[in-house]
């Protein structure tokens, strides 16, 4: 009797223990080495829980290249398939984004997201006219940039368009529009998207995602596969502590802070030593700048002018020249914190509101601060041996020339060159371990 009852609880449950479940990931911001890591981490796990497929939902202005065909290299290689959703609506896939969307084995946008703009302004030098713009200048006979830039720029667009039309060339999907969101910033709106073969669907949220995707046949590295997603179960996927960790650190506004309250703890400890926790923290955040840095695409023209901006403004500090160091400093801590990373993409500079509110913090600081420090290290001690040097004490025995005086109120033993007579004032000249040089007060006024 009661195997019968275990055998059909078992029986039961069997259809909610075989329910299958899809990963839900997530690209939402630029993409930087942290979300490079966490997907590559996610994609590669599905290759041993074998989820039913990987959904990558995304919003993202763009991001760093490297990042990016790290991202492109997991998809590629993936046996299980990956479906990238622009979502919700008002997202975008731009840059970065259109080269991740083309890369994914199916492709769905939300009704009032876009993506293009896919040129790769991250290798571009700043100023440099973009590719549209050349040609009309070479058809109209204008001077051409150096042939130095002009070649540089010319081999990072032609590699970028070669890389969009081969991820286009192999899932199938518009291969002219994929040179032109490269070539002229072409962008395109979900409804634009569909028509023009770019994407295969356009789903109002993920239930209509599945619910479209159920069926369907989808070629993986290993062969062909058929979706079946009714009734899958998500799961979300995030970012383990460390992945979120380097996600922070590797954002340019943090790595900037980093790096300037780790120079500004140093300069503490060393002006005003203590208990070393302004040390410690200095050293720890400068550590973890340089963690940052070696991640993002730093420029060293800028980390040196942000490094000679502070040390004219600590000059400025220590030796006021009227505004001199002080100037100059400050424009060069300026200059220095708009040129620290290397690329005109907005999602991977210091924000403008950061870099006025430090450039005005570290002026005060500088200027304030260690000032009234290097004030305190210059003033007379007030406690100590050392106070006791030029106090007036009395002899308690003579001095001939050791004996006894009486200075604050406490009996030491005095060393005078000179002999001196009891009940005499002496002036303390210099402290030797627990023995005081005195002199006649009537010798020193001579």
């Amino acid at each position: 009797m009661y195997w019968r009852m275990l055998l059909l609880a078992l029986l039961l449950s069997m259809p909610a223990l075989a329910q299958e479940r899809y990963w839900q990931l997530e690209i939402k911001g630029a993409i930087g080495p942290g979300i490079s890591d966490y997907l590559v981490t996610e994609i590669n796990q599905a290759q041993v829980e074998r989820p039913a497929l990987v959904l990558l939902t995304m919003d993202t202005p763009g991001g760093l290249y490297s990042a990016t065909r790290d991202i492109i290299s997991a998809i590629l290689e993936s046996s299980v398939p990956v479906v990238v959703y622009v979502s919700p609506g008002g997202a975008r896939a731009a840059s970065a984004g259109t080269y991740i969307l083309y890369a994914s084995h199916m492709a769905a946008m939300a009704p009032g997201t876009h993506l293009g703009a896919a040129t790769p302004v991250q290798m571009m030098p700043t100023g440099t006219p973009s590719p549209g713009e050349q040609d009309k200048n070479d058809k109209e006979g204008e001077a051409s940039p150096s042939p130095g830039g002009s070649a540089m720029e010319r081999k990072s667009l032609n590699d970028a368009i070669a890389y969009l039309r081969s991820l286009a060339q192999l899932r199938g999907r518009n291969v002219e529009w994929a040179e032109q969101a490269v070539r002229d910033a072409a962008t395109l709106t979900a409804r634009e998207a569909l028509e023009q073969n770019v994407i295969e669907l356009l789903a109002s949220d993920i239930s209509d995602l599945l619910q479209q995707l159920d069926g369907r046949d989808i070629s993986l590295k290993s062969g062909s596969v058929m979706l079946a997603t009714a009734g899958l179960i998500a799961e979300q996927r995030r970012p383990d502590w460390r992945q979120q960790f380097i996600i922070t650190i590797s954002n340019p506004n943090i790595a900037y802070l980093l790096m300037l309250v780790g120079v500004y703890g140093l300069l503490l400890e060393f002006y005003s030593p203590g208990f070393g926790v302004s040390g410690v923290t200095g050293a720890i955040c400068l550590l973890l700048a340089m963690l940052s840095l070696q991640m993002l695409p730093f420029n060293m023209v800028g980390l040196g002018l942000l490094a000679l901006g502070l040390a004219l403004m600590v000059a400025e500090g220590l030796s006021p020249s009227f505004g001199i160091l002080g100037g100059g400093g400050l424009v060069a801590f300026v200059l220095g914190s708009v040129l620290l990373f290397d690329t005109p993409d907005e999602a991977f500079r210091v924000a403008w509101p950061f870099i006025a509110a430090f450039t005005t913090c570290s002026l005060g600081l500088i200027l304030v601060v260690v000032r009234l420090l290097v004030k305190q290290r210059r003033a007379a001690p007030v406690s100590g041996a050392s106070a006791m040097v030029g106090e007036h004490a009395m002899t308690l025995t003579t001095l001939d020339p050791d004996g006894t005086v009486l200075v604050l109120g406490e009996r030491w033993q005095a060393h005078s060159s000179t002999p001196v007579a009891a009940e005499q004032t002496v002036i303390v000249m210099a402290v030797r371990d627990l023995v005081l040089d005195v002199k006649p007060v009537k010798e020193t006024r001579e």
